[in-house]
């Protein structure tokens, strides 16, 4: 493999990165949850770069002659589901935050002292 063939890695490691750096010290839920979308984005770019395939076409064999090779088409369904199942992560977070501002009156981790009956 080419340096340019680790280029999608390298480029989702360093997604992954700055994210989790963002998480770690992160002072406000709202950006806590905008770095764990850009966590989740690394994997879109993992995702897509594992189903690559230099001089591959589109999985649509109607028009293309016989042994074409093909980008597999599995891998970027699967994309498609992980980004679904982000949409519906950060929405769901939200709208904890909401609930916890709402309780609360803050959006920093460090001030919610342990819920007490």
């Amino acid at each position: 493999m080419t340096v340019t063939g680790y280029l999608p890695y390298a480029a989702a490691v360093w997604v992954f990165m700055i994210g989790l750096f963002g998480i770690v010290t992160s002072r406000n839920l709202i950006h806590l949850i905008t770095c764990l979308s850009v966590v989740q984005s690394a994997t879109y770019i993992l995702i897509l770069a594992v189903g690559y395939r230099t001089g591959a076409a589109a999985p649509v064999f109607a028009d293309q002659p016989v042994n074409t090779p093909a980008v597999d088409p599995v891998v970027h369904a699967l994309a498609l589901t992980d980004i679904v199942v982000a949409a519906t992560v950060t929405a769901l977070l939200v709208a904890l935050t909401m609930q916890v501002y709402a309780e609360r009156g803050t959006l920093d981790p460090n001030e919610l002292r342990p819920m007490r009956d």
